[in-house]
């Protein structure tokens, strides 16, 4: 049973640890997704509230050449000579300066052929407006504000950028110099919780703006990260891609400016993902912890029920051997009342077991068969001694009398076992197969099959046996009534297994065994005390009186013969008696009855602690010693050996149950 339950709570626990492994993963996995999938959306929005802010920039700029563009073309429309233009532009570009952003440097523009410029920045004399940037950029965009490709002032290491607009005319342009401090500036500030870097380039790979003031002018890609980057950013259906830079994992988030420029945020995967890997961390961690405690609550659970089934497998098996001695007393009961057919019950169940075992029977049936065996004859509790001992025939009457037995141990058994099986035994084993039987006259196959087992064991040994008015028969007598029997008085399968045992029975053991004469020895220093025992066992052959005065002749008779029980004085006076039965013991496998004049408690006590069979006070009575002797050495080997089987039967259903 133990093994069984380790094997259950293993299973039970790895049950456990599969499914919290599932749940876990299902929902660790799912949450990991989902919070990725958040966090990614978060980095994507954030990227769009960068973007707003560099187009807000953008936008405030191309406004302020709007508003400049506008004015010069009202001036040019109404005739403005192109000193008054410079004037104003010289003025606006002040304004806007100190005003607006520190950032506009400064508004130029070719204006009715010529080159104007709000700073006073003198061109060299080759300088031909209409080859520039911000001039081709504005004519390309036909009246609309446009952003010009930025570029890197070398002297102040600036980055710069125009914005550029075509006058009504066709041919005037007007633009707005911007240096890009303030993107710089947002740039650097660009990050998601304070995690990564970010940066602002164009569309030609041109860095803008970066975290990494070293990078800013550079042209992109430089090298082979760069490539792969770049070719991500440009990918117009992605907003955040995943690859590793410089030997790191990374997650890069980007969105387009005015479809000119590329805001961009580069972040470590270790410190994006960090919290969640963390939180996930600790979710394993408490979901191991909650299993170490399922697994110590169930480690706990069961120890608790593998003691409560060790109890209650003890207390089966102390139930078991009771209601074994109950029947065992029962037997004994029955066959010493008989005193021609002693051990009648013993062999009854014998031939029965071994019938069952040849019909293929299971262990628990034969187990059965082997009870009702035993106890098939119970009821002749209810017939008086004398009909049951006496020498010659019976008289009608004492004939009826004793066939009341069957119905007599059928109502005793139904009431103390169980099994309908052993009542049934004990009530129709005397009934015959061809009818003809007591106390119901049941025929066939009507009859339960256990009576007809019984019945052809209970015939045989009836015959093999000595009775009150004969010996027992001859062997070949016995099978010749058995096979005369067949398909009349016996069952024929179950005549043929007896038939076949007694042919293989060769020196004809299976009979009422004589009994070999039995020692008793009494060990006592007063030889009144032996001679009284000798005198009480002087009509009984069967029994030999051997008495010895001290240890040393006991030990001495021990070694020479064989003797099955020890009557043992208390009082010696060489030793004590208590301590001369444990020096008996060390060697000797043999019951022992102490003799003694104390009647005291401590003394009954102790004889119980040592685990003495029995003892006796004096002065002997004849009654109570002779009842002791033979109920010490009547012979139950059979009714040990099948204890035995039982033992090994119960044993090896253990192991396969793994008990």
């Amino acid at each position: 049973m133990k093994n069984k339950i380790s094997k259950q709570f293993l299973i039970t626990i790895v049950a456990i640890f599969c499914l919290l492994v599932f749940m876990t993963t299902y929902i660790f996995s799912s949450f990991y997704q989902s919070s990725v999938k958040r966090i990614e959306e978060l980095g994507v929005s954030n990227m769009k509230s960068e973007s707003a802010m560099i187009e807000n920039y953008l936008n405030k700029s191309m406004d302020v050449l709007w508003v400049t563009a506008d004015t010069v073309n009202y001036m040019m429309e109404n005739g403005a000579s192109s000193e008054e233009i410079l004037q104003y532009l010289t003025i606006e570009a002040e304004h806007e300066k100190q005003q607006i952003d520190e950032n506009f440097t400064g508004i130029y523009g070719y204006i009715n052929g010529e080159y104007l410029d709000g700073i006073g920045w003198v061109p060299p004399k080759d300088y031909d407006p209409k080859t520039r940037d911000w001039y081709i950029a504005a004519k390309e965009a036909g009246g609309k504000a446009t952003i010009v490709a930025p570029y890197l002032d070398a002297q102040t290491n600036t980055v710069m950028f125009s914005v550029s607009q075509l006058l009504s005319d066709g041919e005037s342009v007007v633009s707005l110099d911007i240096a890009l401090n303030e993107v710089q500036t947002i740039t650097e500030e660009m990050t998601m919780n304070g995690m990564g870097y970010g940066f602002i380039m164009d569309d030609s790979g041109l860095i803008i703006a970066h975290f990494d003031e070293s990078e800013k002018g550079k042209i992109y890609p430089t090298n082979e990260e760069q490539k792969i980057m770049l070719a991500n950013i440009f990918d117009p259906d992605k907003e955040s891609f995943e690859m590793t830079i410089q030997g790191e994992d990374c997650t890069v988030f980007f969105n387009q400016v005015m479809d000119k420029w590329y805001v961009v945020m580069v972040i470590s995967n270790t410190r994006l993902f960090h919290d969640l890997r963390m939180q996930m961390m600790i979710g394993i961690f408490i979901t191991l912890i909650v299993f170490l405690i399922i697994v110590v609550f169930c480690s706990i659970s069961a120890r608790i029920i593998d003691q409560y089934q060790k109890k209650e497998h003890e207390s089966k098996e102390k139930l078991d051997n009771m209601n074994a001695n109950i029947i065992r007393a029962l037997a004994y009961t029955i066959d010493a009342k008989d005193r021609y057919t002693s051990g009648h019950s013993q062999r009854v169940a014998d031939y029965s077991l071994a019938i069952a075992k040849r019909m293929g029977k299971s262990e628990e049936e034969q187990r059965i068969i082997y009870y009702a065996g035993l106890l098939h004859d119970v009821g002749k509790i209810r017939v008086p001694e004398e009909v049951i001992n006496k020498p010659g025939k019976l008289t009608e009457d004492e004939f009826e009398q004793i066939k009341v037995h069957p119905i007599s141990g059928y109502h005793i058994l139904k009431g103390i076992h169980d099994d309908e099986q052993i009542a049934q035994g004990a009530k129709y084993h005397h009934e015959r197969y061809d009818g003809n039987g007591y106390p119901n006259g049941l025929e066939g196959e009507n009859i339960p099959e256990i009576s007809r087992i019984i019945g052809v064991a209970d015939a045989y040994d009836a015959m093999a046996s000595d009775r009150s008015y004969r010996n027992a028969l001859p062997q070949e007598k016995v099978r010749s009534e058995i096979v005369k029997g067949r398909g009349q008085q016996f069952d024929k399968e179950i005549a043929d297994i007896m038939i076949q045992m007694i042919d293989e029975d060769e020196h004809y053991t299976m009979c009422q065994s004589k009994k070999n004469v039995q020692n008793i020895l009494v060990i006592d220093d007063d030889m009144m005390n032996i001679k009284v025992v000798e005198h009480i066992f002087k009509d009984e052959p069967e029994y030999r009186v051997i008495g010895v005065k001290d240890k040393d002749e006991a030990f001495d008779i021990l070694k020479k013969q064989e003797v099955s029980v020890i009557l043992l004085d208390l009082i010696m006076p060489d030793i004590d008696g208590f301590e001369l039965y444990q020096k008996i013991r060390q060697k000797y496998n043999i019951s022992v009855v102490l003799v003694t004049a104390d009647r005291s408690i401590e003394t009954i006590d102790k004889i119980r602690q040592l685990g003495i069979d029995d003892y006796l006070t004096k002065p002997l009575h004849a009654y109570v010693v002779k009842e002791i002797i033979q109920s010490i050495t009547n012979n139950w080997d059979n009714w040990n050996d099948f204890l035995s089987m039982k033992h090994e039967t119960d044993r090896r259903h253990s192991i396969s149950e793994g008990v």
